[in-house]
């Protein structure tokens, strides 16, 4: 019998893989896409919750900025409280984190620890968006005392604990003379909240601008220091 024409070709086997070889697929571009939608949400959350607050930002304009619908974006946060939530920790409580790493992993002198401590949570958070956070508190937790909880329980109480520590640390190395560890953090976190406060207020006015944060920074931490280091024997 005369083969068929126009028979349909048979493309050849695909190409197996190695034995024992795992198989791996990119992610198609709309996969990749849901996997970013969450960070994506956080940071027009962010820019939308620094310019208007909490209070004036509506969950349709950050669905807006970032791209996607109203819809999706309940699908991954079911409120506007949740988003601000989950905003917080990504943008703060990891920064509380890594802080928290740094500290218990420094070898050197508490005055050095002290420095970087500092300088890194105003380089890290005082200079960038999430600063502004602290201003959206400050200005609205009256408003909103579920939201002020959360925030004083995931951001405000570790980071006093975590700079206590630091104080704590110099006064047990006889680095530092026996003081109040909570009340000397008082003493830190003022200054630093009046450069924060300055830097997502006036400080966006390019026409009010403030000393140079990190040199005031610095001088309050001489300044610190020179009241927590031992003093001198009597005559």
């Amino acid at each position: 019998m005369s083969p068929r024409k126009n028979a349909p070709s048979v493309a050849p086997p695909a190409e197996l893989p190695a034995p024992g070889a795992p198989a791996r697929k990119a992610p198609a571009p709309r996969q990749r896409r849901k996997e970013a939608r969450p960070q994506e949400l956080l940071a027009a959350a962010l820019e939308l919750f620094v310019e208007k607050g909490f209070a004036a930002t509506r969950s349709e304009e950050v669905a807006q900025r970032a791209g996607v619908s109203k819809g999706t974006l309940y699908l991954y946060y079911p409120s506007k409280e949740e988003l601000f939530k989950a905003m917080v920790r990504e943008s703060l409580s990891s920064r509380i984190a890594e802080a928290s790493v740094l500290i218990s992993q420094y070898e050197g002198a508490t005055t050095e620890l002290l420095h970087r401590v500092m300088h890194l949570w105003w380089t890290e958070v005082g200079l960038s968006p999430a600063g502004g956070i602290t201003k959206i508190m400050m200005a609205e937790a009256r408003n909103f005392p579920e939201l002020a909880s959360f925030f004083h329980e995931e951001v405000i109480a570790p980071t006093q604990a975590l700079l206590a520590q630091v104080i704590q640390r110099g006064i047990d190395r006889g680095e530092f003379r026996p003081v109040s560890p909570m009340m000397t953090v008082q003493v830190l976190i003022g200054p630093m909240l009046h450069l924060v406060l300055f830097q997502h207020s006036f400080g966006a006015c390019a026409h009010l601008p403030c000393e140079n944060p990190a040199d005031v920074l610095a001088l309050e931490i001489d300044l610190l220091l020179h009241g927590l280091c031992p003093r001198p024997a009597a005559g």
